[in-house]
Formats: C-alpha cells, sequence, structure tokens
C-alpha cells in the first residue's frame, strides 16, 4: 500500500488526463512524452492499478484514475494557491488571469470585460481559452483556469464543483427555428408555438448526451411527444443554416439568434414557461483581486446584454 502519494506524478497525471494526450501534456510540461509515460507507469506500479486507458486519438482516465484526477486537482490547486498566497506576502505576486469560457460568451460577455480589465491593469498577463461545457471545472480546481464561464440547459445534471464558486451570469432564452414560409408560421400566436404542435415534425440538435440534445429531450417528455431527430450539429450555425434550407426545426439560444443571418428562417417563442440555457460564472472560493475585478465586468455585460433583451 502507497503511505504517500507524490505530488509530481499527480500533476503528470493531472495533466495527461486534461490534454486527452500523453504528447500534448509532454509539451506543455517540457518533458518527452516517454518521461512522462514512465511516471504514469511508476504511479500505476505504485497503487496497483490500471490509471489511464489507450485509445488511438489519446488516453481516459480509468474510474481509478478518474477518482485520483478529482484529487489531484484539489491537491495541486492548494499548491498554487499557497505559492500564489506567498508570492502576495512578499509582494512578487505577478498579476495573470486565465479565462475559459465557450464561443458564445467569449463573443457577447467577454470582450468587453477583458478589455475594462486590461485598461485597469495594463501590465497584466490575461488569456482565453476555448472551453465547451461542462469541460473545465477541474481545471478551474487545479488552478490552470482562474475562472470559467460556462452553461447549462434544461434537463442537463449540474456538474459537481466542490470547493468552487458558481454565479449565474444571464439566462439564455431558447427560441424555434423554422424555415421562412413553415406551415407553422401561419397563424403562429403571439403568445408563441406548443411543443405538441411539433409531434411529426423533423428536428435538427445535437447527438444524443449533447447538453442541447438533452434539453430538446426533456422539453419533449414534457410535451408527452418523442422528437424525431433526423440531421445531428453540436454546432449553431450549422444547425442555423440547415433549417434555412428547410431541412427541419431546431431549438436554437437566443443570444446565437442576434447576430445570425435570419432571411431564410423564421424564430417563434415556445409557449408557458420560457426554457432557458443559465450562463454562469465559476472561480475558487478565494478569488483573486483581478478575478473579483473580471467577475464584476462580466455581470456589468450580462446586464448589459439582458437590457438589450432577446430576439
Amino acid at each position: 500500500m502507497v503511505r504517500e502519494l507524490d505530488a509530481n506524478r499527480l500533476r503528470v497525471l493531472m495533466e495527461v488526463a486534461h490534454a486527452k494526450s500523453i504528447a500534448e501534456a509532454a509539451r506543455k510540461l517540457a518533458f518527452t512524452p516517454s518521461a512522462l509515460s514512465q511516471q504514469i507507469a511508476k504511479l500505476e506500479t505504485e497503487l496497483g492499478a490500471r490509471l489511464l486507458e489507450r485509445h488511438p486519438h489519446g488516453v481516459t482516465p480509468t474510474p481509478v484514475g478518474a477518482v485520483l484526477v478529482d484529487h489531484a486537482e484539489r491537491v495541486i490547486g492548494e499548491l498554487r494557491q499557497a505559492r500564489a498566497a506567498l508570492d502576495a506576502t512578499l509582494g512578487t505576486q505577478p498579476q495573470r488571469l486565465a479565462l475559459g469560457s465557450f464561443p458564445t460568451a467569449a463573443q457577447l460577455l467577454v470582450p468587453t470585460a477583458l478589455a475594462a480589465l486590461q485598461s485597469r491593469h495594463p501590465r497584466a498577463e490575461l488569456s482565453l481559452v476555448a472551453m465547451e461545457p461542462p469541460d473545465g471545472y477541474g481545471l478551474v480546481t487545479s488552478g490552470d483556469l482562474d475562472v470559467l464561464i460556462t452553461h447549462r440547459y434544461p434537463g442537463v445534471a449540474p456538474t459537481p464543483h466542490p470547493g468552487l464558486d458558481r454565479q449565474s451570469l444571464l439566462d439564455d432564452p431558447l427560441r424555434l427555428v423554422v424555415p421562412a414560409g413553415h406551415r407553422l408560421t401561419q397563424g403562429a400566436a403571439p403568445h408563441g408555438i406548443n411543443l405538441t404542435r411539433l409531434e411529426n415534425e423533423t428536428w435538427i440538435s445535437g447527438a444524443p448526451g449533447i447538453p442541447n440534445r438533452t434539453c430538446l429531450e426533456t422539453l419533449a417528455r414534457r410535451a408527452d411527444i418523442e422528437p424525431h431527430v433526423v440531421y445531428e450539429s453540436a454546432d449553431y450555425h450549422v444547425i442555423m443554416a440547415l433549417v434555412g434550407a428547410g431541412l427541419g426545426i431546431a431549438l436554437v439560444p437566443a443570444s446565437i439568434l442576434a447576430g445570425a443571418d435570419r432571411s431564410h428562417v423564421s424564430v417563434h417563442h415556445l409557449q408557458g414557461p420560457a426554457p432557458a440555457r443559465e450562463i454562469s460564472i465559476v472561480h475558487g472560493r478565494r478569488p483573486t483581486g483581478l478575478v473579483r475585478e473580471l467577475a464584476a465586468f462580466l455581470h456589468t455585460a450580462a446586464s448589459t446584454a439582458g437590457q438589450n433583451g432577446p430576439p
């Protein structure tokens, strides 16, 4: 039995799990892939368990490995916070902030918030990485990201985030998008279209397990219908193009519609309480000054977006 776990090997495992690739993790850590593989092999030998599943296109943690990665994120995160606290005490703390965001929020909320933060702190090193929900929570826990902007659709289970704070930024209503001239546009009620009218429609949505597909299936169950999904895509630009070509109907967030070409589609509300994806900000429970300022700027940007109103 292992009495103590080596923090350096834990970090290697964590970085490999985050990168989903030994080669990519080696590049980030400035080691050779063989050196990282040896560290993982030693950890597996010490534990008497396999930690990674090797695939043709990368690696994923085994159930045992996933447990260890979860703890590694917290351990490495605490060590990084200890270093930051020491640097702050000594007056040598560099001003850095890494933000992860999904593309829509990166376009809608991030530019003005980051520009405002950079204006107040010209020497701060700010960075942005693309992060599709529900990914990113572990990166905040480990300290690789300082702030995460994420979302959750109706029907999608919340992601556990022990040790992190999550604050709602904006509710992004979902709209029904149909081809221009579709029968549903004939005499559509001002208060929206009932989902029960969509029983026999062809739907365009993400693949099973993708958040927008889970949302569609949840709403359909409530309306006691079975959605007939023929075309699958997680890219809303593709979805809008398919709808515009007359191939089906879709649920699309209002924020996507704000900048989309709507010349070949018709947009409608759904009857009843408007379903919406919740856009949120996630950070550690001991945020730095830069994180607190960015959060305030993001809330301001979200408030402005909300006042402009969804289409």
